[in-house]
């Protein structure tokens, strides 16, 4: 019961990652339909991330107030609407007006799902269920990557081409994730509110229903009893609840905060956004490109498995340390590659030696990722706080998270125009600041239950929570 509760909220990150990465196969087409220069270009790609940030902080507070599951319906409604708008738009500010609303839809998944998680799954399984999150998130990226690659193949001219039903081909790659909206909707109304939620709505009855559901043969009331004294407060919660004295914010926030931002200043996220235009600016044909993303996403998908099976084994902090250092390593040797590519029309061309080694980096600087940051930041983010400010908390690190991701999708056209080895190689600086950050200053959170998290220690001895 839990994992079918679990892998049905973790459908919207499903969503997450299909529709942030439908536009990856769209990036040339709508930069010939709409005669865009490269800054437009990274603007109208990154225009949904500043959604998800705006549909992040607000997800946490208005879950708190009409519960996990409205939200859900509500970011599902919205992921239809701009996945119609997107597909019918006629210009590239109409365009980023639907990608935007997309954006609060998938900010409010990405706090919803892994929130819910968390509170409806047991300690021991916690780590494994949080991460389906993460798989869900990756396959959506490769649902996305596999129909925009079928879609071109298919069509008059590729992505902005003619597709055989009608219309250009990347109008359809955006219509597409309809599909998967309605099904969030319809799944999400045959799951229970999370058992926390009930309690600070004083529905004990039903709390104690749902938490007989999940738990089995556990002591349904024993765990009812410590969820009540857990939450300590019946009144709604507020930002003003999460103030600390390290520089205004509570510790354990500033953790969530930066764990979030290093998940994305790594730079993943250029792989899955740009991959396709990147790879053909590097001498790849179209198909060849589009190709090449959807193995990156192949790699995505096997590598989270691997985060699955070892979260709850070895630890959240072991997995982000091997992690950073694998992403630092590999980013290392791509930003060679490219750096000493010879250009040509200003474009840097790889070798018969520097693309098949610049294409194995690549991909095992996903499995880095994939194997550890991807779903252990997630996991984290949705344990590491204690239930009476989970919501709020988790919304501000997603909030953060979103908007790092804005920063580094903005940014990447006009550094790769300067040099891609100058951009891979920020990301490089990036990934060994955070092993250093991990190790200094992250806690583990492996077995504890969500009532016990007050008691983290944060760096040099430091508690979670101040009195």
């Amino acid at each position: 019961m839990v994992v079918l509760l679990a892998g049905a909220a973790a459908l919207g990150g499903f969503l997450f990652g299909y529709d942030s990465s439908v536009i990856n196969g769209t990036v040339d087409a709508l930069k010939a339909q709409f005669h865009l220069n490269s800054v437009v270009v990274g603007f109208v790609v990154s225009s949904a991330l500043l959604g998800c940030a705006v549909g992040a902080w607000f997800a946490g507070p208005l879950s708190d107030r009409i519960g996990r599951v409205r939200v859900m319906l509500i970011a599902a409604i919205l992921f239809t609407i701009s996945s119609l708008g997107s597909a019918l738009a006629f210009n590239a500010w109409d365009l980023t007006f639907w990608r935007v609303i997309g954006g609060l839809a998938i900010g409010a998944a990405s706090v919803i799902a892994p929130a819910y998680i968390a509170e409806i799954a047991p300690a021991n399984l916690r780590g494994r269920l949080g991460s389906l999150q993460q798989m869900a998130i990756v396959l959506g990226i490769f649902a996305a990557l596999v129909v925009d690659y079928v879609i071109a193949r298919v069509s008059d001219g590729g992505a902005g081409g003619d597709f055989p039903w009608g219309g250009t081909a990347w109008r359809w790659m955006f219509a597409s994730a309809i599909i998967p909206a309605i099904m969030y909707g319809v799944i999400a109304t045959t799951i229970p509110e999370s058992p926390r939620y009930l309690v600070k709505k004083k529905q004990l009855a039903r709390a104690r229903q749902v938490l007989a559901k999940v738990m089995g043969r556990g002591d349904v009331d024993v765990k009812l009893g410590e969820i009540v004294k857990s939450i300590a407060s019946d009144r709604p919660v507020h930002l003003k609840d999460l103030r600390g004295s390290r520089f205004g914010l509570m510790p354990i926030v500033w953790v969530g905060i930066l764990l979030s931002v290093f998940q994305q200043f790594v730079g993943i996220n250029v792989i899955f956004y740009y991959s396709s235009s990147l790879w053909q600016a590097v001498g790849f044909s179209e198909n060849d490109a589009m190709l090449t993303s959807v193995i990156n996403s192949i790699v995505n998908v096997v590598s989270t498995l691997i985060a699955i099976a070892l979260v709850d084994k070895i630890g959240r902090k072991p997995l982000l340390l091997a992690g950073a250092a694998g992403m630092t390593i590999t980013l290392g040797i791509m930003t060679i590659c490219f750096a000493t590519a010879p250009v040509v029309n200003d474009e840097p061309q790889l070798g018969d030696v520097a693309a098949p080694i610049a294409l194995i980096a690549a991909n095992l600087y996903v499995v880095a990722f994939a194997a550890t940051w991807g779903p252990v930041v997630w996991v984290m983010l949705g344990e590491m706080f204690n239930n009476f400010i989970r919501a709020s908390a988790l919304a501000v690190a997603a909030a953060a998270q979103w908007i790092a991701n804005w920063i580094i999708t903005t940014t990447f056209p006009g550094l790769s125009g300067v040099s891609l080895g100058l951009a891979y190689g920020i990301y490089t600086v990036f990934a060994l600041l955070a092993f250093v950050f991990v190790l200094r200053n992250v806690p583990e959170t492996k077995g504890r239950e969500l009532e016990d998290m007050d008691d983290l220690q944060i760096g040099r001895g430091r508690r979670a929570r101040e009195a």
